[in-house]
């Protein structure tokens, strides 16, 4: 559901780096241009009249073969004064798969622990003191079904051997404060501050600290059962109760389920199982990870299940428009 352009230095020659292809007779097709020249059909009016001619949402698969590098997004106060953005980075993880590595269990970096202040983290990064760096943030183990909230100006990291869904505001803006990456890869000064400078990039942090209770209560996000049949049900990974920005359930689907369309665009992510996802006369197969995108303007469609068993799909909103 990506139609906004990746922001990685030394690579601006790669062309339409991060948008979400449309496998369309072997052509290259982008979502943004189809969304571009008929907004109001993908979109839906609604949601034009409050976001333009933008989904205001954005999501990704991330496989971490390592850890990424410890990070910070600015929430939309911070985008507008330091980017004139009108969208920040607040995202979610929903933890689908992992595996070890080095024999350490899949695993996450998130918030700051109590007492950590603006001067101290920037002297760690003077120093590129990593192992202080992460001392500085709660780490927890995690597994398949568990789900975060990453609000703007909240420190965090992905462990290695994590495989998850984030959905998130649609930016790029990214600050890190290692100038190395854990395989030893140089990252770039405009990677680290994005054009802010090594200054001003540490105005991007909330430097309130939590315990590490605190911490899941604040960001930890239970599912929650929306509906159910005999034949499917659907719960509710992340709403807008928890972020106006964007929203995500989780459905399983023994046969059949008829999905009303409700002048709503959405995505569909197929975790596990075979289908037909049919809208109308058209129908299309859809089998395990692969990606679809609803435009508001389908008024229903059903997943056929045609597999052994149950099949497993995430579907994925915008921001709430009602």
């Amino acid at each position: 559901m990506s139609i906004v352009s990746a922001r990685n230095a030394g690579r601006e020659h790669i062309l339409n780096e991060g948008l979400s292809k449309i496998d369309k007779l072997n052509q290259d097709c982008y979502l943004k241009d189809l969304i571009e020249k008929n907004p109001k059909d993908f979109l839906g009016k609604e949601h034009i009249e409050r976001y333009g001619n933008h989904t205001g949402v954005l999501v990704k698969v991330i496989d971490s073969a390592e850890r990424l590098t410890v990070q910070v997004h600015p929430d939309r106060e911070k985008a507008k004064e330091l980017f004139d953005s009108s969208f920040g980075k607040t995202e979610c993880w929903h933890i689908i798969g992992g595996r070890e590595i080095d024999r350490e269990k899949p695993h996450v970096y998130l918030g700051f622990k109590p007492g950590v202040t603006k001067e101290q983290w920037i002297k760690l990064f003077e120093q590129q003191d990593i192992n202080g760096m992460l001392d500085c943030l709660h780490k927890y183990e995690v597994k398949q079904g568990d789900t975060f909230l990453i609000e703007g100006g909240t420190p965090h990291a992905i462990g290695a051997g994590c495989l998850l869904v984030e959905i998130q505001e649609p930016t790029d803006y990214t600050i890190r404060i290692e100038k190395t990456s854990p395989s030893g890869f140089t990252i770039d000064d405009e990677m680290c501050h994005q054009g802010l400078g090594f200054e001003k990039m540490f105005d991007c942090f909330n430097y309130d600290g939590y315990s590490r209770e605190e911490t899941l209560e604040k960001w930890k996000i239970p599912a929650s059962l929306i509906n159910e049949s005999e034949d499917w049900k659907e719960e509710e990974i992340i709403g807008y109760k928890d972020t106006h920005y964007f929203r995500m359930t989780l459905v399983e689907v023994e046969n059949n389920l008829e999905i009303k369309g409700n002048g709503i665009f959405s995505g569909l992510y197929i975790l596990s199982g075979e289908a037909d996802i049919i809208a109308g006369k058209t129908r299309q197969s859809g089998k395990t990870g692969e990606q679809f995108f609803i435009p508001a303007s389908v008024t229903s469609y059903t997943i056929k299940n045609y597999g052994d068993k149950a099949i497993r799909a995430l579907r994925l909103f915008g921001p709430k428009v009602r």
